[in-house]
């Protein structure tokens, strides 16, 4: 059910952007922030965008959306959980999955994937970019525009977290080298592919009409990666 509106959706969806900026800076700065504070951050825009009049099922968490999205969440990580254990098998895309902030033991990578990746990226930004934001954005400018608006948001989003990604990486070191240039294009580049990603997850939330379906689309390509990325260092074949 909808509530009343208390606030504007317009003036929801400038206080959500700054909320985020906020949280994207401490998330940097503070060393696994979001496992706590991007929970509890979600939660209060999740609130504001009640009072902006939305309902749960605006924001893909109504009654009715849950098994739908659970079905496509299963069938989205079926999907990318083979192209990703071909792709880390193959020698000719093997390189890729060489990412040294993912060299990690057995432990650790399931601790990464299991536990930090759903909580401190996958809740927060589905509910932040695919729940809030997109569902404030439609109501006030409709579908296409929550789409395009919240995706390019959520590749500036990466900004921060792309920074160092050329020198962890060995495929990205050999495409672009190092040095300042490298990191200009790999930010560039991360900026436009999240992006991308993006507006695949929001179209995945409208069709499916829960946010459960972008979650699970949105686990397998990081959760996953990180899973077939330890595993590529584990095997130490080139």
């Amino acid at each position: 059910m909808a509530l009343t509106p208390r606030i504007s959706p317009k003036a929801a969806v400038a206080v959500v952007i700054v909320v985020l900026a906020g949280l994207n800076v401490v998330d940097i700065r503070v060393a696994r922030a979001s496992l706590i504070v991007g929970p509890v951050v979600v939660a209060g825009l999740t609130g504001i965008a009640r009072l902006a009049g939305l309902s749960w099922q605006d924001l893909g968490l109504g009654p009715g959306t849950w098994r739908p999205g659970l079905r496509w969440a299963a069938v989205e990580i079926g999907i990318v959980g083979l192209v990703l254990a071909a792709a880390a098998a193959l020698p000719l895309t093997r390189e890729a999955f060489r990412d040294t902030r993912y060299r990690l033991d057995l432990g650790s990578t399931l601790l990464t994937s299991l536990v930090l990746i759903p909580i401190g990226t996958v809740l927060v930004e589905e509910l932040a970019f695919r729940g809030v934001l997109w569902g404030l954005l439609r109501e006030v400018k409709g579908a296409t525009t929550a789409t395009v608006v919240s995706s390019a948001l959520f590749g500036v989003w990466h900004v921060l977290p792309s920074l160092g990604l050329a020198a962890n990486n060995e495929a990205v070191t050999g495409a672009v080298g190092t040095g300042r240039s490298a990191q200009t294009t790999t930010v560039l580049a991360t900026v436009l592919f999240t992006a991308l990603s993006g507006v695949v997850f929001c179209e995945v939330r409208r069709r499916s009409g829960s946010i459960l379906a972008s979650a699970g689309l949105h686990w397998a390509t990081n959760g996953l990666a990180v899973l077939a990325s330890s595993a590529v260092w584990a095997w130490g074949t080139r």
